[in-house]
């Protein structure tokens, strides 16, 4: 088995550690001529397939970096935005590398506040069965 992240909730739901196992899966490579094939758009800081899927790009898939260089969030390297930089035909042919992106630090604090309520509803839940189970059967046939 597997472990792929760690995250330690204190009891009040705070995030206090997290550390993520990541290895990049299912990255895809390919060089574009204009227009563009896929349809791209801003989700989250980021960029992202959300229409066309071909070759191993599949929707949800983020764009990582732009002719060999890493993109930051919605921007490439030099700060233009992706999607104004790919509309200009004057910047193809142009090489995009696409795959699940990181989590966000924000993203992983809600993901970690996600495990605190489920934690929290499992312990309502067993107190909940414990104070059925000692008071006996309710209903028409008691």
């Amino acid at each position: 088995m597997v472990i792929f992240s760690v995250y330690v909730v204190n009891k009040a739901g705070g995030l206090i550690y997290q550390y993520d196992n990541y290895v990049p899966r299912a990255e895809a490579e390919k060089t574009f001529s204009y227009p563009l094939d896929l349809v791209l758009k801003h989700h989250d800081e980021k960029v992202i397939v959300s229409f066309g899927q071909r070759d191993g790009i599949r929707v949800g898939h983020a764009v990582l970096s732009i002719n060999g260089v890493d993109v930051m969030g919605k921007s490439t390297a030099e700060g233009k935005d992706i999607l104004e930089y790919l509309k200009d035909p004057a910047n193809y042919p142009v090489s995009i590398r696409f795959g699940r992106a990181r989590l966000s630090s924000n993203e992983k604090l809600m993901l970690a506040s996600m495990f605190h309520s489920c934690e929290l509803f499992d312990q309502n839940l067993k107190g909940a069965l414990e104070i059925a189970e000692k008071a006996g059967n309710f209903g028409a046939g008691s």
